[in-house]
């Protein structure tokens, strides 16, 4: 009787906790909806050739992507989607302390020490890869997609909506990616891997790094690819750096 009072007592605990968690990205993504002016000022900055990671690659030539919208309400639709997708960036740290709470008190000490490791290290490597993108790999991938043209007779006409979806995307997928160090130290901390192995298949994983590189940005530009794939190759060998430590 007391296990079954027990279960439901976590089980309360828990929704207490999703509920807190979602009051405050709610909170998170109306905040971000009411400072629209400045959201939509860095997220459409890219656009321009003013954008600073342009002057800073020494990138000089004028262009302004023209962006028009052709739905309702896609304008409104859109501007919820990015707040919402900057709520959770904001409610994330917030989300992942509740979470440890929650789980905390079942673990050993070490494992909570690995534990507040681990949550701390993919939400920062999370936010790094998304600053990447936006300084770096985004205002690149667009700059060539957005003002390529099969001939001069066929002008590009750009939405809101596939701007801002790139974006998204893009932001989401170098996040994953630039978790790499954290799930390499995970499965060296398990056993499988080591850094020997790592260095040992080095040349497979710049192939690797190469083929990822084009997927997320499918330009045939070498200088975007291999921008692109510089960071992810740091990444790598980050990665076997820290195996070596861990282990």
């Amino acid at each position: 009787m007391s296990e079954q009072a027990t279960f439901w007592e976590h089980l309360d605990e828990l929704r207490s906790v999703i509920i807190r968690s979602l009051l405050v990205v709610v909170a998170a993504a109306i905040a971000a909806f009411l400072l629209k002016d400045w959201l939509f000022g860095v997220v459409l900055a890219p656009r321009s050739s003013q954008f600073v990671s342009y002057r800073l690659l020494g990138i000089d030539d004028s262009f302004q992507l023209s962006l028009m919208n052709t739905g309702l309400t896609e304008q409104f639709m859109t501007h919820m989607r990015v707040s919402i997708y900057a709520g959770l960036l904001l409610a994330s740290p917030y989300v992942l302390y509740q979470l440890f709470g929650f789980i905390a008190p079942g673990l050993y000490k070490n494992e909570r020490q690995a534990a507040t490791w681990i949550a701390v290290s993919a939400y920062a490597m999370f936010l790094l890869g998304t600053l990447v993108n936006y300084l770096l790999i985004f205002p690149l991938t667009i700059r060539f997609l957005g003002t390529y043209q099969v001939s001069p007779d066929v002008a590009n006409m750009l939405t809101l909506q596939s701007y801002i979806d790139t974006f998204i995307g893009m932001s989401f997928v170098m996040g994953v990616v630039f978790e790499l160090p954290v799930v390499c130290a995970i499965l060296g901390k398990m056993g499988l891997i080591n850094g020997r192995m790592m260095a040992q298949y080095r040349r497979h994983a710049v192939v690797a790094i190469l083929v990822v590189s084009a997927i997320i940005t499918p330009t045939t530009d070498a200088f975007t690819l291999l921008v692109v794939a510089l960071p992810i190759w740091l990444l790598y060998e980050v990665s076997i750096w820290i195996v070596r430590i861990k282990n």
